[in-house]
């Protein structure tokens, strides 16, 4: 197993300076994942030295309206900006704009309009990443738990509309723990999803810590994702349940670092 293995610093040593996270992971071996960079200090971000793997590409917006689209596009060209600065590997979106809590700003049904507008304006991200130089990523998400209310939320209607799409500008954040809430099946979801990834996310069910905490066996979907042919990066979006040092180590023994 040869994966690049990256984690999120937003939920890790939650006590400290996010430039501090992000230099502790660098120094530890990982990239890093960020939440929205407007929160930061991006002089510092800079100067820890770290390799980011993953951050919002968006600050507000939707896909399926003309309103919401018009307004995604926008947020979404500053914070290319922002992540070219920093050397952002992909920018993540969702089906629509999250408020307090994960909680949709504006909450939807994905009716069949909706549907052909959300491909439209992922056609024009994908004009955007052109332009720019930058990959996006669409990330699915849970309903039952975390985000209720969210459109395009399930891992099958995030591939279906990444794989609608087809541009390299274009992947699948595939978060197999909110994933594992919502549909389960996880090995044929990364399978099926395959040709569109750009990032697996993990956390472990219920809880949303690190791998070997709850009811996800990470160590077999690892072997499984090896044996597809899948060395990309993946990113550990997760709680530590005790020290963050032990979480970390965990999932990289998890996914045979």
């Amino acid at each position: 197993m040869a994966f690049t293995l990256a984690a999120c610093a937003e939920m890790l040593w939650r006590d400290r300076p996010i430039e501090w996270r992000c230099a502790r992971l660098d120094e530890m071996g990982f990239e890093v994942g960020l939440w929205n960079w407007v929160d930061h200090d991006l002089a510092k971000l800079e100067a820890s030295g770290a390799t980011f793997s993953i951050m919002n590409g968006y600050l507000e917006g939707r896909l399926a309206d003309d309103e919401g689209a018009d307004m995604l596009l926008a947020s979404a060209r500053e914070a290319a900006e922002v992540g070219k600065r920093l050397g952002v590997a992909r920018l993540n979106l969702h089906g629509t704009g999250l408020g307090d809590g994960g909680r949709p700003k504006l909450a939807e049904v994905a009716t069949p309009l909706k549907w052909v507008k959300a491909r439209d304006t992922l056609h024009r991200i994908c004009d955007l990443g052109e332009e720019l130089g930058v990959t996006f990523t669409l990330e699915n998400l849970n309903l039952p738990v975390d985000h209720a209310g969210v459109p395009f939320a399930r891992a099958e209607e995030t591939l279906a509309l990444v794989a609608a799409v087809d541009r390299p500008q274009l992947r699948l954040n595939l978060d197999l723990y909110h994933a594992q809430i919502g549909e389960g099946n996880l090995i044929e979801l990364c399978r099926a999803s395959l040709p569109w990834i750009g990032e697996i996310q993990v956390a472990d069910v219920p809880g949303r810590c690190e791998p070997g905490t709850g009811e996800i066996n990470y160590s077999v979907i690892a072997k499984a994702l090896t044996e597809m042919g899948y060395d990309g990066p993946v990113g550990m979006e997760a709680f530590a349940s005790g020290k963050d040092v032990a979480a970390l180590t965990a999932f990289r023994e998890a996914f045979g670092g």
